[in-house]
């Protein structure tokens, strides 16, 4: 939700107290702040291109022009979200893949910034979504958008944020994956209807295209992720990794998916058909 719109909303919740309404005018006075407030400038690190050419394929399969705008993209998203290691440090490469991932899916949306996140923590693994824990138990989750308190938190395990730019991960990418539910998010729904980026003429066609996807998944006559019939908010989410990991496959197995996915995202991947 844009903080505007929002601070228009508060003053209509029931029973709020004088108190209360005064601290989260503040809070949405503070947030209105922070996103009119320009991204600080940074560089790339040395060896940028070489580390970038041999890690996402994305980056590889554009040309010189659309290089130069995919890497003034990564700074401005450095310039304004803070990357920070959990138990493990964090180096320029960690720190590119990251903002690859946020990159690939926003290429087709010249001025989009993402309103709805401040910091990205790196787990030296897998992780607990109850207590965030290394060890133990339950350490199934590889990353993860927070809500309530870690609202404008994203968790992401170092391994898995590799793992996805690896060339023989298929179609699989965790990092691309979790920023896909921060875009779904930007409505104020994660429900694989994502109102800010999609047309309202391809709301209903999507919809049904998801409903009847998520059916073959589980009738076991699709290749997309058998995670992606958890809900419609997952499906958006692994069938944009394979959207980006493979497009000419994915053309060539979806082709109404493909079709309606470049308009959610506004571009044809590059290294895929046109």
């Amino acid at each position: 939700m844009n903080p505007q719109n929002f601070m228009t909303k508060i003053f209509y919740l029931p029973r709020m107290t004088p108190l209360l309404a005064l601290l989260i005018i503040a809070l949405v006075a503070l947030s209105i702040a922070f996103y009119k407030k320009p991204p600080k400038k940074v560089q790339l690190p040395d060896g940028y291109k070489e580390l970038l050419t041999k890690h996402v394929s994305f980056y590889r399969s554009l040309d010189e022009a659309g290089k130069i705008r995919f890497e003034n993209k990564l700074k401005e998203f450095l310039g304004y979200i803070r990357i920070t290691g959990v138990d493990t440090p964090v180096d320029d490469l960690d720190r590119l893949l990251v903002a690859s991932s946020a990159v690939i899916p926003i290429f087709g949306f010249p001025e989009w910034r993402y309103y709805n996140l401040r910091d990205v923590w790196l787990y030296s693994n897998t992780f607990n979504a109850d207590d965030y824990s290394t060890k133990g138990k339950g350490r199934d989750v590889l990353g993860m958008v927070g809500d309530g308190p870690m609202q404008m938190l994203m968790t992401l395990s170092k391994p898995a944020l590799h793992q996805g730019f690896d060339d023989t991960s298929g179609t699989e990418n965790t990092g691309i994956h979790e920023f896909v539910h921060l875009l779904d998010k930007e409505d104020g729904a994660v429900d694989g209807l994502p109102e800010a980026l999609l047309k309202k003429q391809y709301s209903l066609p999507w919809l049904k295209l998801m409903a009847d996807n998520i059916a073959a998944i589980k009738a076991g006559r699709s290749d997309i992720n058998i995670y992606g019939s958890k809900n419609k908010a997952e499906f958006l989410a692994v069938a944009a990794e394979y959207f980006f990991e493979q497009p000419g496959l994915f053309k060539q197995k979806h082709p109404e998916l493909y079709e309606l996915m470049t308009q959610i995202f506004h571009q044809h991947p590059p290294g895929g058909p046109k």
